[in-house]
């Protein structure tokens, strides 16, 4: 594809643009580089031109639906428990966005066989998160119930904020097309059921609200996720900015539960001008 060529500006800037790109990565803990992307039709996992990959592709707004999808699975104690028992957050956060964004990366962008392979380590893992949850019950991370809700949280998420916060406006269709794409994921991971229309995760939100709550463990969870772990100055200031973000599509139900109290109207009319501005500059700092 043709490029034009830089100006003598574009030149000069270019190197310290390209190490804030590297910085600002590293901060939200995804690789240096954007994972290569398998174009052809019958060698890709998901669709190349399809919706999940121009909402997955977005990296400021999905780290903004990221945290708020982490703020939401919170308040399923079952999923919650696993989590809190067997997972690594409070020491190695980083190491888990990392871990996360590339699953997302492989099965969004990668072929068939790089997708299963993230898919079968996942499962594998998964096998071995089992316990018991402090109301009593038992937990399986391969519960095909548990898989639904982590998966209904993140995507609903992630179309959230590319609404909001993303390059351009999403039509209703293509919501309903990024969720068929997305629940192929799911249920290659063991879920039995998945939403595939924006109706239909509306539907299941109605129905599994009466199981969620904000016990011990979640709240532990949230007031991390609203902390953060960045000791930079500078890392502290784009936490603060995406958390401000991610607080704006969390429903207001959830909210609500977890005990984060909704701002003054003036407040968040004056935070949603200010994200879209924040991931705006991003999104041209990441931009190669």
């Amino acid at each position: 594809m043709f490029r034009a060529p830089l100006t003598l500006g574009a030149r000069a800037i270019a190197p310290v643009r390209a190490d804030v790109r590297r910085s600002v990565r590293r901060s939200l803990g995804v690789p240096p580089d954007p994972p290569p992307r398998a174009e052809r039709a019958g060698d890709a996992f998901l669709p190349p031109g399809g919706m999940a990959r121009q909402v997955h592709g977005d990296l400021p707004s999905m780290v903004v639906g990221g945290l708020a999808a982490l703020l939401l699975q919170t308040l399923h104690p079952l999923a919650m428990a696993g989590v809190a028992d067997h997972s690594n957050y409070r020491e190695d956060p980083i190491g888990r966005l990392r871990r996360t964004a590339s699953f997302v990366g492989a099965t969004t962008f990668g072929t068939v066989e790089q997708a299963t392979q993230a898919i079968d380590s996942v499962r594998d893992v998964h096998r071995h998160v089992r316990g018991r949850a402090p109301d009593g019950r038992r937990y399986a991370a391969s519960d095909p119930e548990l898989l639904t809700w982590v998966h209904v949280a993140e995507v609903s998420s992630f179309l959230a904020a590319a609404e909001r916060y993303g390059p351009r406006r999403i039509r209703p269709d293509e919501r309903d097309r990024y969720l068929q794409e997305t629940a192929v994921v799911a249920r290659s991971l063991g879920a039995r059921w998945v939403p595939e229309t924006l109706e239909e995760v509306e539907a299941y939100f109605t129905r599994i609200r009466p199981e969620l709550y904000a016990g011990p463990q979640a709240i532990e969870a949230r007031n991390f996720l609203l902390r953060g772990a960045a000791r930079r100055p500078s890392d502290r200031v784009l936490h603060a900015a995406i958390v401000a973000a991610a607080l704006t599509i969390v429903p207001r139900w959830a909210r609500d539960e977890l005990g984060i109290p909704a701002p003054p109207l003036v407040g968040d009319m004056m935070v949603v001008p200010f994200a879209r501005t924040f991931c705006g500059a991003l999104r041209w700092t990441l931009r190669p």
